[in-house]
């Protein structure tokens, strides 16, 4: 009742002004149109927009803002609504989509920087810079369906985490749009900035409640030259938690580890419709190291086989070239959270 009392709802009056901003074709209104934009991946929460907006630039955001501010309408920003948080479950009048922003603007491999719109997928981000033997190591489950604008207001992670860090380590500079419609810049291409308020980690992981982010400035690395991939299946649960505990204690980074239990197995099982290998055991441990050295990366591989067979690990299942490791990792993706 609240909610009645203090917004209003979208008129006609709202939708044709909305319309004179971001253009007939980037207004939605009718139900079925809408259904994509009333939930995220959370099971079982839906909530309709009144109107839904797809905006091409940040001028076009803050005129909607300056509206709906006027009009004491609320905005909910929304990305492709891959997350399981059920913050995209709840829009309430007026869903501003920044899907159409989506062009890689630059590459800079002088500076090791990549240059984006928020609605670029992530997985193309990873293919343009890998193009140019570059790296960018943030790697969310929904990896190849969700965007970088998301993944920047949710803090995205992914396996990569454990060596590399999340999506917060690699934002270098952020071009947003307040509530009031005022455009602001944080950052740049920098590498260290030790001085004033850091608003960019303030809204890294804000979820949108604090402005709608429209460029981002992303720091990259080399591209590792070397990378194997382990699957290791145990026949005891704890023995495959203890093995992760003494790879850590043995000064061994990977570069991820997913832990993935037996009933999960099966359920990737029934999704794929194909056989997982070692299917029966208690837990799988699904390791991958990288480097720039085979012989550093071997010899890496090596001391994790000797401590996985010492904790009573089955056999160990390694992948070297590009098929096989996406295989794996397409069965560890199903069957565990990024």
């Amino acid at each position: 009742m609240e909610d009645e009392v203090v917004y209003n709802r979208v008129n006609q009056a709202i939708i044709d002004s909305l319309r004179c901003i971001v253009g007939e074709a980037n207004i939605l209104a009718g139900t079925e149109q809408m259904e994509k934009y009333s939930h995220d991946e959370t099971v079982g929460l839906i909530a309709w927009p009144e109107v839904v907006v797809k905006a091409i630039s940040a001028a076009q955001i803050a005129e909607v803002f300056r509206l709906a501010q006027q009009q004491r309408i609320p905005v909910t920003p929304a990305g492709r609504a891959m997350a399981e948080r059920g913050i995209g479950s709840r829009p309430r009048r007026i869903v501003l989509s920044t899907e159409k922003m989506n062009h890689v603007l630059e590459i800079d491999k002088e500076n090791l920087m990549v240059t984006v719109e928020p609605g670029v997928i992530t997985g193309d981000i990873h293919r343009a810079v890998e193009a140019e033997g570059l790296f960018y190591p943030p790697d969310p489950a929904s990896l190849d369906s969700c965007s970088i604008g998301g993944n920047i207001a949710e803090g995205a992670g992914g396996p990569r985490a454990v060596k590399y860090g999340t999506t917060k380590d690699y934002v270098c500079g952020l071009e947003a749009v307040l509530p009031s419609g005022e455009v602001i810049h944080s950052g740049g291409k920098l590498v260290k900035n030790a001085t004033g308020y850091n608003l960019i980690q303030l809204l890294v992981g804000s979820e949108g409640t604090l402005a709608v982010v429209t460029q981002i400035i992303l720091r990259l690395l080399p591209l590792p030259k070397v990378q194997v991939d382990l699957l290791v299946p145990f026949d005891d649960f704890q023995a495959a938690a203890d093995t992760v505990s003494d790879i850590i204690g043995h000064r061994i980074l990977p570069t991820a580890i997913e832990f993935m239990e037996h009933d999960s197995i099966h359920a990737v099982e029934r999704l794929l419709e194909k056989r997982v290998p070692f299917d029966d055991a208690a837990a799988h441990l699904l390791i991958q190291i990288d480097g720039n050295l085979a012989e550093a990366v071997d010899a890496e591989v090596e001391i994790l086989g000797d401590l996985c067979l010492e904790h009573g690990a089955r056999d160990l299942l390694v992948a070297r070239d590009r098929p096989t490791r996406d295989r794996l990792w397409r069965r560890g993706a199903r069957s565990s959270t990024r």
